[in-house]
């Protein structure tokens, strides 16, 4: 088992206020229903965001406020995650309470999911975080291709759920 260190858990308020924020938004030809399909099947994850490995459900459906999940990454790094917003087919939000390295004070994500049409929709997500330790000076450095990687992994979301489409 890997080590876990506390993070500090925070609210929506945290994605205006982290000192680090790279934000992504995409139209996807797909339902907000299939979109929310895809963020809770666990096994998608690891096939659009290339840091993670793996994605397990520590809480069972229906999923909502206070739900658990594990998630492993490249680097050994262990995420334990508990989720501070759900409503399924628009919005959900959640933060790290745990890592398994100790160079995080606080990390979120956000997915946002505003309708255009009943097969189109537009998905924002805002990936948050406040490092500690020698974090600090690493993630500066690396914050332009953090942007960019956020809006690859995101297009590669959509292409993975418009595929779906029969």
């Amino acid at each position: 088992m890997a080590n876990k260190y506390p993070c500090k858990t925070v609210d929506m308020t945290f994605f205006d206020s982290a000192p680090f924020r790279y934000i992504a938004e995409v139209e996807v030809n797909a339902s907000a229903a299939a979109v929310f399909a895809s963020f809770e099947n666990a096994d998608d994850w690891p096939r659009w965001a290339m840091p993670i490995q793996k994605v397990e459900w520590t809480a069972p459906k229906p999923f909502g406020i206070g739900t658990t999940r594990t998630v492993s990454m490249v680097g050994g790094l262990v995420g334990y995650e508990e989720f501070i917003a759900w409503e399924r087919g628009r919005e959900m939000a959640f933060c790290f309470t745990h890592g398994s390295k100790d160079n995080i004070e606080s990390f979120a994500e956000r997915y946002e999911v505003d309708l255009i049409d009943e097969q189109r929709c537009r998905v924002r997500w805002t990936m948050a975080m406040k490092p500690k330790g020698f974090s600090k000076y690493f993630l500066p450095v690396f914050s332009p291709v953090m942007h960019l990687g956020v809006k690859m992994m995101l297009r590669k979301f959509a292409r993975i759920v418009e595929g779906r489409r029969c």
